[in-house]
Order: structure tokens, then C-alpha cells, then sequence
């Protein structure tokens, strides 16, 4: 990440962040066919510029209870603060003393059948800003899936709409962005993955303000494209019990990333952000089992098998 002296405006992004919302909240909620969003609008009362707290506000918008998707979140924020929080400065101390605008949409899919699988996105554009010094931007972003009971063809599909969306920017974007996804959704406690990648992209100015403004956009548009064929093929898949149990199993590792390592879980805790708005990524129903482990040859080991980091698009090519 570098600092640029190219002025830049939050307002093309926020209108674009705003529309790309909407679009998606259309699509899921057509997809499942009986729940809606519902929505909170909120607003902060700081204006950035005193001693805590953060100002502005957002959309944050919540499925419940429906008939593909138990629970399905998509938010979008923009605020703004007099200072970062630790979470930010401490790899980036050259941004202590700056105030910062930050604009987002993130979402989190928790579907009911445990054949299909969870994903989560998220586009984001960051400024912070000090008197007679030029600006420090960047843009960040991706998404990753998060299966129970893997199916090779989904996984090949998530990951060959990626690297298409990443294809006008360059040959190596997709496979840089693929891998900083594998190391970033790590559990290191765990010493496993999350789940079974995908994009991950931060910190990015490289090429101007125009060219990476492009490429959340590749990345935020092409997230559907992505994902719903997916919940198509699985969603009328029969489940039993024993499949839900380790559905809920599984989703404690979600709850375990995002509340030990996720940026932008924390960035959002420490900065005194909405804290109803940042925890709507954790899942409805979660269950966690002593030590288990799944029987070899399993179903369910299988899982295990598929993540480990590799590049699905090799053979499909």
C-alpha cells in the first residue's frame, strides 16, 4: 500500500455499494421464496472529528427463518471516525493521528440445509486523511465458501467465477488473491481452514483510483454469479439429522474465526461501531463437541479433505 497524492471521492463508491446491496437482497430474497429483509437504518451522531465514536450510519438488512436461507445478512455502512482503532495502526503505524472514512457491504448466507453451503462477501473502500499530508486509500474485498458436505463441481464453479472476474486485471491477480483468501480465513488454533476459499484482497491503490474502484466492482458483481447456481443444485437436497448436527458443528469454527481474527470484526468492536450490525455474520444455531473427530471415509471427513488449500482449477482447465 503506498500513499497517492490522486484526490479521491467516497461518493461513486457509496452509490455503487448502496445499488449493489439492493441487487443482492433482490436476489436472495427471490431465491428463497418465503422470508425478506428486513431492514435497520441507523445513524451515528459523531461527526468524526471529536474525541471517540465513529459518525455516519448504514442499511443493515436481515433474512430470518426462510426456506433456503435460516438466517442471511447484508449490510452496508459508511462511517467515519477521528481516529483508528488498533486493530488498524497496529501493522500500519504510519496512519496514527489521521481521521478515516470507511465504506462497506458485507454479508454472511447461513442456508438450512447443510448441503448448501455458507458463503460470505465483502467489498470495501477505506481513506484516511491529515491536515497537509496527502491521502492514504485503498480498496479491499473478495468472498470464500464455507461447505459442509463439499461437491467438487460447486467448488470448481466458485472458483473458476473468481478468477473471471479477476481476469481484466491481470493473469496473476486470481491466483495472488486466491492465496491471500487460504492464508487469511485460517484457523490457526485449529491449524485448518475455514472453508474453501476464494478471494481476499486488501490494501489495494496499486494502478490508481479508477482501476481498483473497477476491480471491487468485478469482485461485488460477480459474488451471485458465484454463489446462487450453487444454492440451486443443493437446496432441494434431502438432509438427516446427524448431517444438521455437524452443520452446527462446523458453523463454531465460523463463529471462532470472526470473533479471534476477522479485520473487519474487530476494526468494528474497537472503533465503537454498531455492534447488532457487525455480529449479524455469526450464525443463528451453533453447537460445539469435545474433541470430535469424523470417522475415516466419511462424509463428513471428506469436508476435511477438500480443506486443504489447493488449486481446484487445475484439472478443469
Amino acid at each position: 500500500m503506498k500513499t497517492m497524492n490522486e484526490a479521491v471521492s467516497g461518493d461513486p463508491v457509496r452509490r455503487y455499494l448502496l445499488a449493489l446491496q439492493d441487487t443482492i437482497c433482490d436476489a436472495l430474497k427471490h431465491e428463497d421464496g418465503e422470508a425478506d429483509f428486513r431492514e435497520d437504518a441507523w445513524t451515528r451522531d459523531k461527526k468524526g472529528d471529536g474525541e471517540g465514536g465513529l459518525g455516519g450510519g448504514g442499511r443493515t438488512r436481515v433474512l430470518e427463518q426462510g426456506a433456503v436461507f435460516e438466517q442471511a445478512g447484508v449490510n452496508f455502512s459508511h462511517v467515519r471516525g477521528a481516529s483508528l482503532p488498533p486493530s488498524a495502526t497496529a501493522a500500519r503505524p504510519e496512519l496514527e493521528g489521521r481521521s478515516f472514512e470507511a465504506l462497506g457491504v458485507s454479508l454472511v448466507i447461513h442456508p438450512l440445509n447443510p448441503h448448501v453451503p455458507t458463503s460470505h462477501a465483502n467489498v470495501r473502500f477505506f481513506v484516511a486523511e491529515k491536515a497537509d499530508e496527502a491521502p492514504v486509500w485503498w480498496f479491499g474485498g473478495g468472498y470464500d465458501l464455507t461447505p459442509y458436505y463439499p461437491v467438487v463441481e460447486d467448488i470448481v464453479h466458485w472458483h473458476g467465477i473468481a478468477r473471471d472476474a479477476c481476469a481484466p486485471f491481470g493473469e496473476d491477480v486470481y491466483p495472488r488473491y486466491k492465496a491471500w483468501c487460504d492464508r487469511y480465513f485460517h484457523l490457526k488454533h485449529r491449524a485448518e481452514a475455514r472453508g474453501v476459499g476464494g478471494l481476499f484482497f486488501d490494501d489495494v491503490n496499486e494502478g490508481g483510483f479508477e482501476r481498483c474502484f473497477a476491480l471491487m466492482q468485478a469482485v461485488g458483481d460477480s459474488y451471485l454469479d458465484a454463489y446462487l447456481p450453487i444454492v440451486r443444485r443443493r437446496r432441494d437436497t434431502p438432509w438427516t439429522e446427524r448431517e444438521r448436527e455437524f452443520q452446527l458443528y462446523r458453523r463454531g469454527r465460523y463463529v471462532e474465526f470472526n470473533l479471534v481474527y476477522d479485520r473487519g470484526t474487530l476494526f468494528g468492536l474497537q472503533s465503537g461501531g454498531r455492534t447488532e450490525s457487525i455480529l449479524m455474520s455469526l450464525p443463528p444455531l451453533v453447537a460445539w463437541r469435545y474433541d470430535w473427530r469424523p470417522e475415516p471415509g466419511s462424509a463428513e471427513a471428506f469436508l476435511y479433505e477438500c480443506l486443504e488449500p489447493r488449486d481446484w482449477l487445475e484439472k478443469a482447465d
